[in-house]
């Protein structure tokens, strides 16, 4: 999509002046961001420059200490299950599947939103729960032929090599029908075989209606791929725009090579922002 047409289109996302501070270090500062529909947004970045930390802001696993978070015009709280329910489901740059499941019991996890039977029905096991239970399975069966995995239902999901784990683990967030899909390094230990059927599958996730966007080391997956791209260089936006105009921009160019530009963080600063984001992630993990 270009950006005059995405511009006549109402936003799914909008994220406005996000901040999120560990203490005294600030991870993320101001950060604005737009997502339209049929969308494929990349968000870039040095190593320390807070994009996980925006991402999990985005989802709900941080509530940010400033700015907003919105979903089609409805500001969503911070939890990350009432974000899933809003349309909004995510991967994680480390794979989080159910290791000792199916592949097919994965993806029916992330049906879990999207069902309404509750305790009850499910113990008396009536028509109305076996009616459910059927079109969630039909439904992950539908998925798992998307993603490729459709003859391996019965595998158990650790058992997968790494790029099927990996779609597994896109197929179980797209259980939840999300509106946005937030993918966190997808092609992060692939080989090029593997990245370039995870472009495949993100353009055809897109073509299908769900908007994404996506943090990635990769450049070459980055600028292949994506509509629009932002660049966060110690927790600021430093440029947006089409992958044309952000390849060509210096301050993007001299923060990739470690080039110094005015008002660019040292490599203390990206440290510590680092060292801030594994503090918080293990403390979501406990």
């Amino acid at each position: 999509m270009t950006t005059t047409a995405a511009a006549t289109t109402a936003p799914v996302l909008t994220a406005t002046g996000v901040t999120m501070r560990f203490g005294g270090l600030t991870a993320v500062r101001a950060v604005d961001l737009t997502v339209h529909r049929n969308q494929i947004v990349g968000l870039i970045g040095p190593n320390g420059a807070g994009k996980t930390t925006f991402f999990n802001c985005l989802t709900g696993l941080y509530t940010p200490t400033e700015g907003t978070v919105t979903y089609r015009d409805t500001v969503l709280p911070p939890k990350p299950h009432l974000v899933t329910q809003a349309g909004i489901a995510r991967t994680f740059q480390n794979i989080r599947l159910f290791a000792n499941m199916t592949v097919l019991e994965n993806v029916l996890v992330g049906r879990h939103t999207r069902t309404k039977e509750g305790l009850l029905s499910a113990l008396l096991r009536g028509p109305a729960f076996r009616r459910a239970e059927k079109a969630s399975e039909d439904r992950a069966m539908e998925l798992l032929a998307f993603t490729g995995l459709a003859a391996k239902r019965d595998h158990l999901a650790r058992n997968l090599p790494y790029g099927e784990q990996r779609r597994l683990e896109i197929a179980r967030a797209l259980a939840s029908d999300p509106g946005l899909l937030l993918l966190d390094e997808p092609t992060a230990g692939m080989n090029p075989q593997e990245t370039r059927d995870t472009e495949g599958l993100v353009l055809a996730i897109r073509d299908q209606g769900t908007a994404v966007l996506v943090i990635e080391h990769d450049m070459r997956f980055i600028f292949n791929l994506c509509d629009h791209v932002a660049v966060l260089v110690q927790g600021e936006k430093l440029v947006e725009g089409t992958p044309e105009t952000v390849q060509r921009d210096e301050r993007v160019i001299a923060a990739y090579l470690g080039t110094p530009f005015e008002g660019a963080p040292g490599e203390a600063e990206a440290a510590e922002v680092q060292a801030a984001e594994a503090h918080a992630a293990e403390e979501t993990d406990r």
